[in-house]
């Protein structure tokens, strides 16, 4: 399958991607047993889904907390001028930061969303003076600073559509 198709997930893959995607260091054994196929048959259907494109990445997940970055931001920020090349810029600069988690572009009264990771506030305020107050074409932006985390992860519900509310 090509990356830039959908490709077509049987109940199986769907299957094998619930078992796996909550921890990816189960045995193609182990996945084999709870899906009802071989470990050769998941092997090959864990590399298929791979090379589609349905599984981006296999990481672990650390604790901000844990290395040093008790602080998490989420940050809507505003540009001046939208368009391809503005935009584009946007986007490849703000990628270069380490302390940005997660950054999507949204539909609204701001232009992105980032998840910003930091030390303290200090170290926030810094990033913000080198990645946001520096760039010309950033209007304004607004921070939220989150005081629990409640659900932190990357799963995508796929059973959830096959068993309804």
């Amino acid at each position: 399958m090509r990356k830039n198709r959908t490709p077509v997930l049987d109940e199986l893959d769907t299957k094998i991607l619930e078992t796996y995607q909550p921890d990816t260091r189960l045995p193609a054994h182990t996945i084999g047993e709870a899906v009802g196929l071989s470990t050769a048959a998941v092997q090959r259907r864990l590399q298929r889904l791979r090379e589609a494109g349905v599984i981006e990445r296999e990481v672990a997940q650390v604790s901000p907390k844990a290395v040093g970055f008790p602080v998490t931001c989420l940050v809507a920020v505003e540009l001046e001028r939208e368009g391809g090349d503005h935009t584009a810029r946007f986007r490849r600069r703000i990628a270069a930061f380490p302390e940005v988690q997660q950054c999507y572009g949204i539909t609204g009264p701001a232009d992105f969303f980032l998840v910003v990771l930091a030390a303290d506030m200090e170290s926030y305020d810094a990033f913000t003076r080198r990645a946001l107050l520096s760039d010309e074409n950033v209007r304004s932006f607004t921070t939220h600073v989150v005081l629990d985390r409640v659900k932190v992860g990357v799963g995508v519900p796929l059973g959830a559509a096959r068993r309804g509310p």
